[in-house]
C-alpha cells in the first residue's frame, strides 16, 4: 500500500475566522476525510494551501511544539 502525502505539521488547530487549520491550510472536513480522497481531490487542496496560510492569523491559539522548541534553543 503507498504512502498518502499529507500537509499536516501536528499543529492542529483551527483558525476560526478563516475555518482554516493554523499548520496545514486544510479545513475540518479536508482533514477527516483526507484518507478516503481520491489522489486529485488531496492534489487540488494540496494546491490551494499556501494560499489559503496567507489568510489565516498567523498565530494559534495554544503554543505549538515547534515554537516551544525555539524558544527553549533561544533561552526564551
Amino acid at each position: 500500500m503507498a504512502e498518502i502525502e499529507s500537509p499536516c505539521i501536528l499543529v492542529c488547530s483551527i483558525d476560526m475566522k478563516t475555518g482554516y487549520c493554523f499548520g496545514c491550510g486544510r479545513t475540518r472536513e479536508e482533514i477527516a476525510s483526507w484518507l478516503t480522497m481520491q489522489p486529485g481531490e488531496r492534489h487540488a487542496v494540496m494546491e490551494a494551501l499556501a494560499a489559503r496560510l496567507e489568510t489565516v492569523e498567523r498565530r494559534p491559539r495554544r503554543e505549538t511544539r515547534r515554537a516551544r522548541l525555539a524558544r527553549m534553543r533561544t533561552g526564551g
